[in-house]
């Protein structure tokens, strides 16, 4: 008790002078011991503005450890103060500069304190070391250079939140991390800040403000780890008549939070039209969605498809899935738990399974995908599917669909080619076709993983825009389907020098000179070796018509405005022909099909789907136009496509992409634009044949006015050899109305 009340008496003593020197300080900040119902409030506590009430008992033996040990170092007593007590901030946190300076008192005041009083060792000087540096770095110095070093080197490079400023700290004050077994000293560092949220400590000042914004962001602002999310933080986003809500940061995300893009609408529409064509063919069929995040697909899903469908949702993130709740009750839908470690299944709501019923669970997407049985799955990581489509194949039902979206662009555009070999086992350079190409090499990843499964694959739509790459898929189930798929995935030969490329034959039989295989004679007239070998890739078709014509149809019924004009591009595309005219029937106008063992309803190609505009064409250009596409239905769309910027010829000027296409058509090829490129023209044409009719039909730059190239129409009489420019363009009107009349930049935008 005699060392519990020296202690004391010395606060006291301390307490006075500090009232002598400073009087205006301490009215402001109130620096006086407190002794209520047996509890201390400590001095060092009260430098920082914060209460802290400690026990006697803890006072006593504080006190003991004076008398018996000797002073510690300063540095150890500050770093105390900010680790033993429950503190919500660092000591390097204050609001004024004047509390720093506080801190450098109350320094020189607690070696005055340990000090036995009966010794000559009294501190005397006025000299105060930095609270903030260790001794090494600032020696101890006078009031006036401590205020200009405390201002200039910790005050001005500060980051400020919410009237409090996060200075900058030189004290060995970072924690060994707790994994580590032994000596648990503190390590050293150089300078850092200490967060006021979550007490992290940050290098950079720039780092540090990144921060602190995304604790904003989050909702985080209180301190000593407490996590409050406001509900005024969440936004409100509404995409097809579904609400969600989502962080204000959704576009710029951290690993832990729900992710929302609303660059991947169309990518979302896409999917909705072909899950609501295979709702069409059974139900109610089960679907999933691998990755939820937000569950705006899911959601999508089960408010437009009711009863055609029963939906679970699945994320591996705790956030996510709390998110998907959340956004499920926004939308008035029942949130089914099933939680298969505890074997118990809880329906949050009615307890009734309707239509309006979600199941969420929270997994790994490859144990839910070999734990259940799905009629529709979907992909959709952060980076690469390959990691997931074992587990897709595995357990999905016969004649149904796996969709997967790749967003590792940089590795399938050939921009970083090694990823790509390491994560498809594919070798691709970068050329004019390369989104096709990326979406081979997606197929080909997909086709494998399938054959392993004993399932073949039917590819029903490929799509390669800017972010993503997304790759729809039927599973057909048997040996004899993987085979045939397998045998589709072959290597290309593609010439560097011209951009020619050809898939390789198939057989096992080594060729002599693999460059007869080329169109091209390149390695012929240049030196050395001209071409690579790229793949393996997927060789068959891309699309698949009948589907992509269903897909507009659910596209038109759910006004979908952003995926129509894409799907008329991929049904062009995929019939390779020019016409853009593209009905939409009704139910009542389709005709059963089987395609790949499923019966379908195929819309009727009668002569009332030639009308434009209100207007129909001659009995001859309506028999021109299905004497051309009869072979076309035939036969597959080419592979690849040129570019006709890529493929110009210097010093001339080009016909316009439409009447290229007319002129390329009357040669005898197929042809058709692409989605993949704007400028891309899809034919079965060699690219010899394609220059030579891009060379015929091309004028010099000099001459302005006069026309493309000799055109040849049945029943024209051509004076002088040439039509005049007008003439020809009156004619291409008149034979090509659909080219002017019916939007077609609008049927071909830039995605």
């Amino acid at each position: 008790m005699a060392a519990l009340e020296a202690a004391e008496a010395a606060l006291e003593r301390r307490q006075e002078q500090q009232e002598e020197e400073n009087h205006d300080r301490d009215h402001e900040s109130g620096d006086e011991p407190a002794a209520l119902n047996g509890l201390v409030v400590s001095e060092k506590a009260k430098s920082n503005n914060i209460d802290v009430e400690i026990p006697k008992s803890e006072l006593e033996a504080e006190a003991k450890g004076a008398e018996e040990e000797c002073p510690r170092e300063s540095d150890s007593n500050i770093l105390d103060v900010s680790s033993d007590y429950p503190r919500d901030k660092h000591i390097s946190i204050q609001r004024h500069l004047a509390d720093l300076e506080k801190l450098a008192d109350l320094r020189e005041g607690e070696l005055s304190t340990a000090v036995p009083q009966n010794t000559d060792l009294l501190v005397t000087d006025e000299r105060k070391p930095c609270p903030l540096c260790p001794e090494e770095k600032f020696k101890a110095c006078y009031s006036h250079k401590l205020h200009r070093h405390l201002q200039n080197l910790h005050w001005k490079v500060s980051v400020e939140f919410e009237g409090y400023r996060m200075c900058i700290c030189h004290l060995p004050c970072r924690p060994v991390k707790p994994n580590l077994v032994g000596d648990q000293t503190l390590s050293k560092m150089g300078a850092h800040y200490h967060c006021i949220i979550c007490s992290a400590t940050i290098v950079r000042r720039t780092d540090m403000i990144g921060h602190i914004n995304r604790h904003v962001n989050k909702g985080e602002t209180e301190s000593r780890f407490i996590t409050v999310r406001a509900p005024k933080s969440y936004k409100v986003v509404k995409e097809s008549a579904t609400d969600v809500q989502v962080l204000p940061n959704y576009s710029t995300p951290q690993k832990t939070d729900s992710y929302f893009n609303p660059k991947m609408k169309l990518n979302r529409q896409l999917i909705f039209c072909a899950l609501a064509v295979l709702a069409g063919e059974r139900k109610p069929i089960e679907c999933l969605d691998a990755f939820g995040a937000t569950g705006i697909m899911g959601l999508q899903w089960a408010k437009h498809l009711r009863n055609s469908v029963k939906v679970t949702i699945n994320d591996c993130n705790e956030n996510s899935v709390t998110m998907i709740k959340e956004n499920c009750h926004l939308n008035k839908m029942k949130v089914k738990l099933n939680i298969r470690e505890e074997d118990n299944d809880e329906t949050v709501g009615n307890g009734e399974e309707n239509s309006d019923t979600i199941e969420v669970t929270k997994m790994d997407a490859n144990v839910v995908m070999h734990l259940r049985s799905f009629d529709f799955i979907h992909l959709d990581p952060f980076g690469t599917s390959v990691n997931y489509l074992d587990s897709a194949f595995r357990n999905v039902r016969n004649l149904g669909i796996v969709s997967l979206t790749s967003t590792d662009i940089s590795s399938l555009y050939a921009k970083a080619q090694h990823v790509a070999l390491r994560h498809y086992g594919c070798n691709i350079v970068r050329t004019e076709y390369y989104k096709e190409l990326a979406a081979r090499t997606v197929i080909a990843a997909v086709t494998r993983a399938a054959t392993r499964c004993n399932k073949g694959i039917e590819v029903l739509l490929a799509v390669a825009l800017e972010h993503f790459v997304l790759v729809v898929v039927r599973v057909l189930r048997g040996p004899t389907p993987a085979d045939d798929s397998a045998k589709k995935v072959r290597y290309l030969i593609h010439c560097q020098w011209c951009e020619e490329r050809v898939f390789q034959k198939e057989g096992n039989m080594m060729e002599e000179n693999p460059y007869q295989q080329l169109p091209c004679d390149c390695h012929g007239s240049m030196p050395g070796k001209t071409a690579v070998l790229l793949g393996p890739l997927w060789s068959g078709a891309l699309f698949n018509t009948g589907f992509l014509r269903r897909m507009l149809l659910e596209a038109v019924q759910y006004g979908l405005d952003e995926a129509q004009p894409l799907l008329k591009t991929l049904v062009c595309e995929a019939e390779c022909t020019t016409l853009k005219h593209l009905s939409t029937h009704s139910p009542g106008d389709e005709n059963k099909q089987e395609e790949c063992g499923v019966y379908i309803r195929t819309p009727n190609t009668s002569a009332e789907s030639y009308l434009v505009h209100g207007k129909r064409k001659s009995e001859e250009v309506l028999r021109g136009a299905a004497k051309r596409q009869r072979p076309e239905h035939s036969a597959e769309h080419p592979p690849f496509y040129y570019n006709i910027h890529r493929h110009s010829i210097k010093g001339m000027n080009m016909p316009k992409l439409n009447k290229f296409l007319y002129y390329l058509s009357e040669d005898g090829y197929r042809v058709s634009r692409t989605h993949f490129d704007p400028m891309g023209v899809r034919t079965n044409a060699p690219l010899a044949q394609f220059k030579t009719v891009l060379m015929k039909y091309s004028t010099p730059t000099y001459v302005g006015a006069q026309a493309e190239g000799p055109v040849h129409f049945p029943g024209e009489i051509q004076v002088g050899g040439e039509v005049p420019a007008a003439t020809v363009i009156k004619v291409e009107e008149a034979e090509l109305v659909e080219d002017d009349k019916s939007g077609v930049a609008a049927a071909y935008p830039t995605y």
